[in-house]
């Protein structure tokens, strides 16, 4: 599994109908692309929303970020993530 990173950003409509069910149905969608959720925060400045969530590759992170904004009303920027340690690893200089 790969980790993505995805910020969210409510549209005018779809800040008007939060609420924990909402929150669950977005779970849920991300689920059904075969995603796991690990971690999801409200967060303020420029982005709305804070997931942190694991997909199989990036075609079933794509498709949760098209079905959450269909769903749901709310855009996301998704972008894989590796943890620092293995980014240091995959980028240590040969000598």
């Amino acid at each position: 599994m790969t980790t993505f990173i995805m910020v969210g950003r409510y549209s005018a409509e779809a800040i008007k109908a939060i609420s924990a069910k909402r929150t669950g149905l977005a779970k849920g969608v991300v689920e059904d692309c075969g995603g796991k959720l690990l971690a999801f925060y409200a967060t303020l400045g420029d982005s709305d929303l804070l997931a942190i969530v694991e997909f199989p590759g990036i075609g079933d992170a794509i498709k949760a970020s098209v079905a959450l904004n269909k769903a749901l009303g709310i855009s996301f920027s998704t972008v894989p993530a590796i943890k620092v340690e293995e980014f240091d690893k995959l980028t240590a200089a040969k000598r």
